[in-house]
């Protein structure tokens, strides 16, 4: 039986291991999707080797970047955007072969491409994570300018007290890559001006759980678009399933 799995720390709430096991259910596939729960990136080398079944993975929270020193080979988009998502593993010999691909974008740029109007063109992104340079790449592709958010301030990011009505008038895209705000924790939200936010602001958080969650909420109060992540979540896993069986 082949196997595929998730790597990561807290993986309980995991979308994916059902999401994957339904599907080989009823589509008749002889495989399994496994929760690989890992304290340290250093524990996948132990993963591979005593799961020779294992055709493939995804990478989650806080491995999109760590895992990338461990992979043979990597996309060039995944390359460009400095996160992998996706291992496809194949067995050549005694050493098991990795290539990394990045789904995050695919799954981001396509949920979000629809509510895209003419008068958005700048995006503020919450958060510098492997998610939020998905998220950047997908962006700048469909010719938003970005600026990336952060708690601590740096050349590339401004921080959350740097936020005026002002700038959210001009960056009205906002996408939370923050866990800000998800179960259990929902009464969390990041710290925005959301009075200065209108029909104009589209918010778009990258959460599914809650279905709404406190960004979303507030910025809806004052007339703004918004969207949570779960549509990107099942394009993120069809597109896991083309890399994982595809030839390139």
């Amino acid at each position: 039986m082949d196997k595929y799995g998730l790597i990561g720390v807290t993986l309980e709430h995991s979308f994916s291991k059902g999401f994957f096991n339904e599907k080989f259910q009823n589509e008749g596939i002889d495989a399994e999707y496994i929760n690989y729960a890992i304290p340290s990136i250093d524990n996948l080398l132990e993963i591979l080797n005593t799961n020779t079944e294992l055709k493939g993975l995804n990478v989650t929270i806080p491995y999109k970047e760590q895992v990338m020193k461990y992979l043979d080979a990597i996309s060039p988009e995944a390359k460009a955007i400095g996160a992998v998502n996706v291992i496809r593993v194949e067995h050549k010999g005694n050493k098991p072969y990795l290539k990394g691909f990045n789904s995050d974008v695919i799954g981001f740029t396509r949920s979000i491409e629809p509510l895209l109007e003419r008068y958005h063109k700048k995006a503020l992104i919450l958060g510098t994570g492997g998610a939020a340079k998905a998220v950047n790449y997908g962006l700048k592709s469909l010719g938003i300018e970005t600026q990336y958010v952060s708690r601590r301030r740096s050349l590339n990011s401004l921080i959350y007290d740097d936020i005026s009505p002002k700038l959210i008038k001009e960056f009205n895209v906002i996408i939370n890559c923050t866990p800000l705000g998800m179960y259990p924790n929902v009464e969390e939200c990041p710290k925005l001006p959301y009075e200065a936010m209108d029909s104009h602001t589209l918010l778009y958080d990258l959460l599914y759980n809650p279905d709404e969650t406190l960004f979303m909420r507030k910025g809806k109060e004052h007339g703004a678009v918004v969207k949570n992540g779960l549509e990107m979540l099942l394009l993120q896993a069809f597109a896991s399933w083309e890399f994982w069986n595809s030839k390139d």
